[in-house]
């Protein structure tokens, strides 16, 4: 069926470059800078790169991160207006103030092109969850649906996608300021691993915490089935991603797998990129699914 739009993105969806390229959604590369030289959010190209970037972290560097400016915006789109109306899902402005950069850009360009749409929305997502919300976006759109309907369903479905993570490593966590020093190393000599989600803001919460990475895993289970649609009968995407810790993703995909049986197709499996890494760190683990409404949280 005929696409009657561009659909793109940020490359913080944490879904791999060569998926996105499958999908036909252009993306923009973030970049964070160690030791004075820039970096790109490399998405899986080089094989090399995120090795090369938790490398960084276990020297004790702490990777700078930064907003896309306007003028990388008016280029990325000015490109895209070329082949067509074009909609754009941005990464989270409880993260990042970025979005705010892309509205301005698009303000400049719709008057340099009138006769184009150029729709600008906050994900309020991060991660391989933003990554959800932007697969099922290009469904709709392959399906034939026009910018507008698929806009819609995004503003009205963006807060239904649930983030919910564990972290077994606290130490970028401390580094960032996320967390005193004290607290990571009470949290490290007790083995405990703080609970979080993201709120209705896009913003990471801490909520709860519990010890050890097999009580982290069946918490994680357990708040997804009190929020997914459906409950233990949700049968939509489910994606789960992790930083240099495959054998805990391995652990929470089982019991995912367990739990919710009717998932609509197989659990993808994904790397959390450099800059969500930059200040989630090693050690990190999480699932991301349509639920209810996320939650308000102070």
């Amino acid at each position: 069926m005929e696409r009657k739009f561009i659909l793109s993105c940020c490359s913080t969806v944490d879904l791999p470059y060569s998926y996105m390229q499958s999908r036909d959604i252009p993306v923009l590369f973030y970049t964070y800078v160690v030791d004075g030289q820039e970096y790109v959010d490399d998405m899986g190209r080089d094989p090399e790169a995120l090795p090369r970037f938790y490398r960084f972290l276990e020297a004790g560097k702490l990777p700078q991160t930064s907003q896309i400016n306007v003028g990388t915006y008016l280029d990325f789109f000015e490109a895209q207006l070329e082949k067509g109306d074009l909609l754009h899902i941005a990464f989270t402005s409880g993260q990042s103030g970025s979005v705010h950069n892309a509205v301005a850009a698009a303000k400049l360009l719709q008057e340099k092109y009138p006769d184009k749409k150029l729709v600008v929305i906050d994900s309020l997502c991060s991660s391989s969850g933003y990554g959800l919300l932007v697969d099922a976006a290009a469904d709709l759109r392959d399906s034939g649906a026009t910018l507008e309907e698929t806009a819609r369903w995004v503003l009205e479905n963006r807060n239904k996608v649930h983030h919910q993570f564990f972290s077994s490593n606290m130490t970028q966590f401390r580094r960032t300021g996320r967390v005193s020093g004290a607290a990571a190393m009470v949290a490290t000599i007790m083995n405990i691993c703080p609970i979080m989600r993201l709120d209705d803001k896009g913003a990471i919460k801490a909520y709860s915490k519990v010890r050890g990475k097999k009580k982290a895993v069946e918490t994680t289970v357990n708040v997804m089935e009190q929020h997914a649609q459906g409950g233990r009968d949700y049968d939509q995407r489910c994606f789960v991603c992790h930083s240099q810790c495959p054998e805990d993703a391995a652990l929470l995909i089982t019991a995912l797998e367990e739990r919710f049986p009717h998932l609509k197709g197989k659990i993808r499996l994904c790397d959390i990129g450099t800059i969500i890494g930059s200040h989630s760190g090693p050690g990190t683990v999480a699932v991301f699914f349509l639920g209810d409404e996320r939650p308000t949280m102070d």
